[in-house]
């Protein structure tokens, strides 16, 4: 696409957005519950084409697609949506002219996010597909057209190449501009752009946090099978997957026992929710690390190494809290840590960069320590196994779903 044909498909995207602030909120507002419904209904034509193309474009595999997808979207539905406004937005509200999504990754909830959430609004949407998904948006905006010609006018697509910097730019000069992608991409868009309101969707990383209660027997087991779900669904490749899990009070032995659960939980999932496609350098990646931790073990470092033979999972039990790399692709490192101030004190490197904490194990404890970690930095604290399934209300950066691309939200006229 060239920079002209970014700028009239964003002035085409203007004048439809006029035509949709002309009707009532409350009838633009059902329109977008009823796709949400649409969306949350695993029988829907939308979805069943979306379970069928997803893997092939992004290399999930089917049963991981069909699992995510309904964990994820149950309870994104219309009351969902209506609940949201209720709270976010109040009576009166404003969108912008025109707002410009740039998406990144492969898991397509943020995509249908992105495109609703600016309509809510008013405020019509061109999106730069993410060139690992190019399946989600392209369904999302078909799928509001069906239901309204009028709301589908307002959604466009812009899939150009990030190497095209006239593009790039004539998309970026939106009023709202919203980046999904690493901190450097996210750095690199916000000082090229003009935009009035720029709101950042960068890195972001999740975690998990057992006590005492929640290291032996049934409530192991328990917890394990969770959190084992949680890093399947999606391969670890959302940042509401978890990247490593504190054993709070543990020592040497019990840690060796959250491992080796946490491990065979994997071995287990791995049978109902294969592992998809990884790219070469990811997969060197994933085989550095583990032959580096499998060396450390041989070396007596404390270190344990359980891994499946075929490579397609692995957890790390290390000697101390010390944050290492993430491999994703179902790489996991156990970490015992004495206490919640020496907790506390491992998280610190990493509160700039938390989203979600799986946390189990505290008995009477257990609120005051998701408060702790929500004030950290945590913006979803919830049981292991239910990571992957946020409400439409939860936002990583905590500004609001709807009310981050308000004018008012920001004091921005």
């Amino acid at each position: 696409m060239t920079p002209d044909g970014v700028r009239a498909r964003l002035d085409a995207l203007r004048e439809a957005g006029a035509r949709m602030r002309a009707r009532a909120p409350q009838e633009v507002l059902a329109l977008l519950a009823r796709a949400l419904d649409v969306w949350s209904d695993p029988a829907s034509a939308w979805r069943r084409e979306l379970e069928a193309k997803l893997p092939a474009a992004t290399g999930f595999a089917p049963e991981t697609v069909r699992r995510g997808l309904s964990r994820a979207l149950t309870d994104w539905n219309g009351d969902a949506l209506r609940r949201l406004a209720a709270r976010e937005l109040g009576a009166a509200h404003s969108g912008f002219e025109t707002c410009a999504v740039v998406l990144a990754g492969s898991i397509p909830m943020p995509t249908l996010k992105a495109l609703v959430a600016p309509l809510a609004l008013g405020t019509p949407v061109l999106a730069k597909p993410a060139s690992r998904d190019p399946v989600t948006a392209e369904l999302v905006a078909r799928s509001l057209a069906e239901i309204d010609p009028g709301l589908g006018a307002c959604v466009g697509l812009a899939p150009l190449s990030r190497a095209d910097a006239g593009a790039l730019d004539a998309l970026l000069a939106a009023e709202c501009v919203v980046v999904y992608g690493d901190d450097a991409t996210v750095a690199e868009l916000s000082s090229r752009s003009r935009a009035r309101r720029f709101l950042a969707h960068g890195h972001r990383l999740s975690l998990a946090v057992l006590g005492a209660d929640a290291q032996r027997g049934e409530a192991l087991r328990d917890a394990a099978a969770g959190l084992a779900e949680d890093v399947a669904l999606w391969d670890q490749l959302g940042c509401l997957s978890p990247i490593a899990l504190y054993a709070v009070g543990a020592d040497a032995e019990t840690a060796d026992r959250v491992a080796g659960a946490l491990a065979a939980a994997l071995r287990d999932a791995a049978k109902r929710w294969p592992r998809g496609m990884v790219e070469p350098a990811a997969a060197a990646r994933f085989a550095s690390e583990r032959a580096e931790a499998e060396l450390r073990a041989a070396a007596g470092g404390g270190v344990a190494v359980h891994a499946d033979p075929a490579g397609r999972w692995c957890v790390v039990r290390e000697a101390d809290a010390r944050a290492r790399p993430a491999p994703l692709h179902r790489f996991v490192r156990v970490h015992p840590v004495r206490d919640l101030a020496a907790l506390d004190a491992a998280l610190a490197p990493l509160r700039r960069h938390l989203a979600g904490v799986a946390l189990a194990g505290f008995a009477a404890e257990q609120p005051e320590v998701a408060r702790a970690l929500a004030a950290g930095g945590a913006s979803l604290v919830c049981a292991p196994g239910s990571l992957q399934a946020p409400s439409l209300a939860w936002e990583s950066e905590g500004r609001g779903v709807l009310a981050s691309l308000a004018r008012v939200a920001a004091g921005q006229g």
